[in-house]
């Protein structure tokens, strides 16, 4: 007993001297690891970007200027955008309007997620 927790305490501090077979044993399960391990184990775990932001995808919706009386009131474009989507859980992003060389605004482009 006395000589395997040795064994164990020598392997686990490794204290082991460079001629020895010890070591030689190793340098092999070094090179072994090394060259036979597959490419997929060293794979980063972190997510692929695919785009410039982590948050869900943006879509745009765009609104004609008499179905919004105006671009700044944020809930009634919200509540058109829910008719028009079908869904019941937007995030406005952001809201532009859409100008005409005249200076009226043809439409809203409503940015959603």
């Amino acid at each position: 007993m006395k000589y395997i927790l040795r064994g164990i305490r020598d392997f686990v501090l490794w204290s082991y001297a460079r001629n020895t077979w010890q070591w030689d044993v190793l340098c092999v399960l070094i090179l072994v690891f090394i060259f036979l391990t597959p490419k997929s184990c060293f794979v980063n775990g972190e997510r692929q970007h695919r785009s410039g932001h982590q948050t869900q995808a943006i879509s745009t919706v765009i609104l004609g200027p008499e179905v919004v009386d105006n671009g700044k009131d944020r809930d009634k474009i919200a509540e058109r955008v829910r008719a028009i989507t079908g869904r019941s859980n937007i995030d406005i992003v952001a809201v532009r309007p859409r100008v005409g060389n005249d200076g009226k605004t043809l439409a809203y482009e409503v940015d959603i997620r």
